[in-house]
């Protein structure tokens, strides 16, 4: 019985953080095995405010960091990439088997999904998000609340096109802000 598959001995993995979050755009980080060379791109909160969200700019932004990864981590016919099954790298994955790369699609998990994770997390944290509000993994409420306490600031970092930030969140960030202000407002007076 013959080998009728290629032996890769290389591997990049491809995973993302943010995808799902209200706040930011996109951390794309990718990890090349056996010697552990890591980098990561962001694909910012632009690409997913209007018009561009409604374009998928974030998927032109995806490939991209696709075109780096390939300049920076330099595989050959004996590389072979998992992706995530992230929709958001549906560009990359495509972008890839054009070039002739063999690539999975798959989940990620351990030491490239944490340090991904860990990225974006950070990001937070330079645009002034409290650590203690990153905690939880269910983060989205935390996060609304931190932008509605400066909304007017803070909603230039929020992914406004999702259609559920203009049909609900939105909204909700404002109540919330008003309910806050007329709190504060009745302390002073008392």
């Amino acid at each position: 019985m013959g080998l009728d598959r290629f032996i890769y001995d290389k591997v990049i993995l491809i995973d993302d953080a943010g995808w799902g979050d209200l706040l930011l755009g996109v951390v794309v980080g990718a990890l090349k095995l056996p010697d552990r060379k890591y980098m990561e791109r962001r694909i910012p909160v632009t690409a997913f405010q209007p018009p561009n969200f409604e374009r998928k700019a974030y998927l032109a932004e995806a490939v991209r960091i696709a075109e780096e990864i390939v300049n920076v981590m330099q595989p050959d016919e004996k590389t072979y990439f998992k992706v995530c099954s992230g929709y958001i790298l549906s560009s990359i994955r495509k972008y890839l088997q054009q070039r002739g790369f063999y690539v999975e699609k798959t989940r990620i998990k351990g030491e490239l999904q944490e340090r991904v994770e860990r990225s974006y997390l950070d990001w937070c944290v330079e645009v002034g998000v409290p650590p203690e509000r990153l905690k939880d993994k269910k983060r989205f409420y935390p996060l609304l609340e931190w932008v509605a306490e400066k909304i007017v600031l803070r909603e230039k970092l929020v992914k406004t096109g999702w259609k559920s930030w203009r049909e609900k969140w939105r909204a909700k960030a404002y109540q919330i802000h008003l309910e806050k202000a007329a709190k504060m407002k009745r302390k002073h007076m008392s």
